[in-house]
Parts: structure tokens; C-alpha cells; sequence
């Protein structure tokens, strides 16, 4: 059991929860993920959450492998009003917010996101631990190596498992001393990894449960899953449920996916097995 503190409001992590993706870009890789006016984010982030989603995590900017990177004040210009319109709609769901950019961060804190998703571990702008810890919200630390646009060409391992691990021991340390009080834990399935590297951390899932941090699982439609079974992302959602499963049973907490109400039922479904 966990408990983050949103900005003085607790989120209780008792069971697994869902964090639901809504895509203010035009270029991520699920084309159905995708959102750029006020009416479909109210209307998007609504069905999430009365899917069940717990978080609704909200990015400016695709992080695939070979994307455009945009401006930190471009990434601000889109996500702001997205936030502000669905903290004012849905004022009792969590927003997070998905930057590397801390001054995105700061600015969507506040706006209403109450926590930060990183998807460089900040690696990618120095100020990030630290206006975090100022912000005092709780911060998904993720696993990658360099930024995505170059990635996949660091996707080399002695033992992907053991090195992600030393990885996270040594950002805690950095987030603690930053004064960062809620870290949740984000291997990095498809940042700087390939199938291989993928399914052994979903294999080794458990082994991060000893970091004493909830365990975010970012496996929704990815290439591992359509590549592997040769179909597209718009296919991937049998994939997605199956490796959702999969995390579930070897320690994840909280499920980010395109497709609450599946994940929804996953979890129903897993905690229901659990108990006999």
C-alpha cells in the first residue's frame, strides 16, 4: 500500500490503479490517442474516468523513438489549457503532467496537475528534481538512456535488469536529496530497449518491488506487442491486456494505457484470482 501526497490531497494506492493517456499532440504513435481541441480532451479524459482511470496523465509532445522535440514553451503553450479545462471539469481526478521540461512542470502544476510523469528521469533539463521537490508532488521517475531521438541506438546491455536496477537506486538517492518525498518507479518499456530487453523486465518486474516505490508499467499498444505479433497499433489492444496481466502479477501499481475500461477489467479480474 501506498500513499502520495497530491498537492495536501492523498491518493491511496491500495490496488493497482490506471493512469489514462490523453495525447495533446499531433504526431504520437496511436493515432486514436491523439487529442487538440478542448471539447475532445473534456470529452476523452471523461469516458477515462468514468472507465475508472485514477490519473489522467496529459503530454504536449510524442517521446517515440525518432520524434520531433519540441520547446519547452511550445510544450507549455499546448498542454496548459488542457489542464486547466479538465481540472475545472473534473476536479477529483489526479492530472499528471508528461514532461522532461521542469518549467512545464511548473507551469501545469499550476494550472492543477499534481504530479510530475518524466519520462528522462532528468536526465534531460537539471533543474527538474528540484522544482519537483519545490512543487511538492509526487514524481514518476522513468528508465531511459539519452532523449528519443536517439535512443534505440542505446539499447545495449549486459543484464537490462540488473543495470535498471542500479539506476533506480541511484536516482532515489538523487530524488531524495532533492527533496522529492513520492517517487514512483517507471522501467521504460520501449525507451532505449528492445523486445528482448522489454520482455525481461516484464519477466523481472518484481525484482523492483524492493525499492519500496510503487511501480509504473507503460506497456499500452507498443511496439513490443504489435512488432512481435505482426499487427499495427490500432490491433494491439489483445497484446496490451495480455502483457498488462503479465505486470500486474509480478508487482506494477499503477497501469498507464490508452484503454481504460480493459485495464479496468484486467485489474478486476487479477484481484479477484489473487484471493482465492
Amino acid at each position: 500500500m501506498f500513499t502520495l501526497n497530491c498537492k495536501g490531497r492523498l491518493l491511496l494506492i491500495d490496488e493497482p490503479i490506471v493512469m489514462g493517456i490523453l495525447n495533446i499532440t499531433p504526431d504520437s504513435f496511436y493515432e486514436d490517442s491523439r487529442v487538440n481541441t478542448t471539447d475532445a480532451i473534456i470529452a476523452k479524459a471523461g469516458q477515462m474516468i468514468a472507465d475508472g482511470a485514477t490519473i489522467i496523465d496529459v503530454g504536449g509532445q510524442s517521446t517515440r523513438p525518432n520524434s520531433q522535440l519540441l520547446a519547452a514553451h511550445e510544450e507549455t503553450e499546448r498542454v496548459i489549457p488542457a489542464i486547466i479545462a479538465l481540472a475545472k471539469a473534473y476536479p477529483a481526478v489526479f492530472i499528471s503532467i508528461d514532461t522532461f521540461y521542469a518549467s512545464t512542470a511548473a507551469a501545469a502544476v499550476a494550472a492543477g496537475a499534481s504530479l510530475v510523469n518524466d519520462v528522462s528521469g532528468g536526465s534531460m533539463d537539471a533543474a527538474m528534481h528540484s522544482t519537483v521537490a519545490r512543487l511538492n508532488v509526487p514524481y514518476v521517475c522513468m528508465h531511459t538512456k539519452g532523449n528519443p531521438q536517439n535512443m534505440q541506438a542505446m539499447a545495449q546491455y549486459k543484464n537490462v535488469t540488473v543495470e535498471v536496477l542500479d539506476y533506480f537506486i541511484n536516482q532515489l538517492q538523487q530524488c531524495k536529496a532533492a527533496g522529492i518525498t513520492d517517487v514512483l518507479i517507471d522501467p521504460g518499456f520501449g525507451f532505449a530497449k528492445d523486445a528482448t530487453h522489454n520482455f525481461q523486465l516484464l519477466k523481472n518486474l518484481a525484482v523492483f518491488n524492493q525499492l519500496g516505490c510503487p511501480i509504473l508499467a507503460g506497456l499500452s499498444r507498443k511496439s513490443t506487442i504489435y512488432k512481435t505479433l505482426g499487427i499495427t497499433a490500432a490491433e494491439a489492444l489483445n497484446g496490451t491486456t495480455v502483457v498488462n496481466t503479465l505486470a500486474l502479477q509480478n508487482g506494477a501499481a499503477v497501469l498507464r494505457v490508452h484503454d481504460v475500461k480493459e485495464a479496468m477489467e484486467a485489474i478486476k479480474l487479477y484481484q479477484l484470482y489473487k484471493m482465492v
